[in-house]
């Protein structure tokens, strides 16, 4: 029996994907990682601080495609989702605005679908990306917004539907990190100055920070916590408790708590979508 621990990263090549799956392998992970195209993928390989990752090309949009690369693990103890794009300004067209949500939330499910077996067989964990724009509407990214607002929302579903094969899920909703998918408010001071504004800790992350958030913390990959399901977590520099739409849904409310009550392991989470 293969005990070492098999984790699946998608957008695993560049950014918070990256980073994440070089945080497991540097545990002794076994760890794929997979790019949306052969430029992506040889980038990614061609990096000294990538040795230990196994990268491939994965299409989010072709189920065939997820199924044939993400069903050949008959055991799997992590997924993690990390493929999306971000089409600023071009997502009020109905076509871009379709294409954005078909990566970041379709994709999700799809990948979340084909791993639901090799997870029960392990009685694994899901961690979604999900966003601050989960929250927040975005003039300028409509697709993007309505995608990781589907994130957190098929998060929740899919705790309460693969809590009886064991299977956890969870989503981190991350403030404004600094990736190549950030690379055009990085590159407009004066956006930049507005966001790093409303932070409370009055700076961005780098995708080190979210590491320390999502992966060095373990929380939501560590099989001993398995009472924590639905709830998500929120390395933004507390940027939404700053908002003025923090607290404005009582926690009783809210579909993941609605879902414990009805049976399902209760546990504590640090931050709750």
């Amino acid at each position: 029996m293969n005990t070492e621990r098999q984790v699946f990263i998608t957008g695993g090549t560049s950014g918070i994907g990256a980073a994440v799956a070089r945080a497991f392998a540097a545990t002794g992970a076994s760890v794929t990682a997979t790019g949306a195209t052969p430029a992506e993928v040889e980038a990614a390989q061609a990096l000294p601080a990538n040795r230990l990752i196994a990268f491939h090309v994965l299409d989010v949009r072709q189920s065939e495609h997820v199924q044939a690369h993400v069903g050949q693990f008959t055991a799997l103890d992590v997924l993690v989702n990390c493929a999306g794009i971000i089409q600023r300004n071009a997502e009020h067209d109905p076509e871009a605005f379709a294409q954005t949500v078909d990566i970041n939330l379709n994709g999700t499910m799809r990948v979340c679908a084909a791993a639901r077996a090799g997870l029960k067989a392990r009685q694994g964990c899901i961690v979604n990306t999900a966003s601050m724009l989960s929250f927040f509407g975005s003039g300028l990214t409509p697709g993007y917004s309505a995608s990781k607002g589907g994130v957190a929302q098929l998060t929740k579903s899919l705790a309460i539907a693969y809590a009886a094969d064991g299977i956890r899920v969870n989503a981190v909703a991350p403030g404004w990190i600094a990736t190549p998918l950030t690379r055009a408010l990085q590159d407009d001071p004066a956006r930049s100055a507005q966001i790093v504004g409303r932070t409370p800790m009055g700076q961005s992350g780098g995708t080190l920070h979210h590491r320390c958030g999502l992966a060095g913390g373990w929380r939501l990959f560590d099989p001993v916590k398995r009472p924590v399901l639905g709830p998500g977590r929120c390395p933004d520099g507390s940027s939404r408790q700053n908002s003025s739409l923090a607290g404005k849904l009582p926690q009783r409310s809210q579909p993941w708590r609605l879902a414990l009550r009805r049976g399902l392991p209760a546990g504590r989470a640090t931050c709750v979508v």
